[in-house]
């Protein structure tokens, strides 16, 4: 990944155009580029504020179809930001469907899959269950802890689901 103040301006200036089909090709074009420093956020923050189906469609192919290791630190610290459930959804299916190795980040899955709704919560558990070949039994065992311990484990509709999420971890 590569640090362009310059692109990252230019980037910026076309997302905000009132203009869907350039917007759109804006962001098909990022997949031909070198990745460059910020685009993600740009990104995730033009999916978080427009209602435009065709915006979320093309910003959800661009994250599904990443497969540069570099973005996926960028990306987790998107969804460690307070955007809407949508935004955060979209965000960690891309997680998985992209098909990168993400388990240094499994303990920020398990935050998110405690913290969201249902389905998002089953695309962290996508997302955890990918990760676990590559996690140590000290990683397994502390994530593990980390939701029994939360308060929002055992409290609400998605218990089934966080013991299937135990299960998962304790293999």
């Amino acid at each position: 990944m590569i640090k362009s103040d310059k692109k990252l301006k230019e980037l910026a200036a076309l997302l905000a155009k009132d203009n869907n089909l350039l917007v759109s090709e804006a962001i098909r074009n990022l997949r031909s580029e070198e990745p460059f420093e910020g685009a993600v956020s740009l990104l995730v923050d033009l999916f978080d504020r427009t209602g435009d189906r065709i915006i979320h469609k093309t910003i959800e192919e661009f994250f599904n179809d990443i497969k540069d290791k570099s973005l996926r630190t960028e990306i987790i610290t998107e969804i460690r930001k307070p955007w809407k459930g949508d935004t955060i959804s979209m965000l960690v299916a891309s997680c998985w469907q992209s098909g990168l190795d993400y388990s240094e980040f499994i303990k920020d899955f398990a935050t998110i899959f405690l913290k969201s709704d249902y389905p998002t919560s089953i695309e962290c558990m996508t997302v955890i269950e990918e990760s676990v070949p590559h996690c140590s039994r000290n990683t397994k065992d502390a994530v593990i802890r980390y939701i029994e311990d939360s308060h929002l484990s055992g409290t609400n509709e998605k218990y089934g689901l966080t013991m299937e999420l135990i299960s998962i971890l304790s293999k």
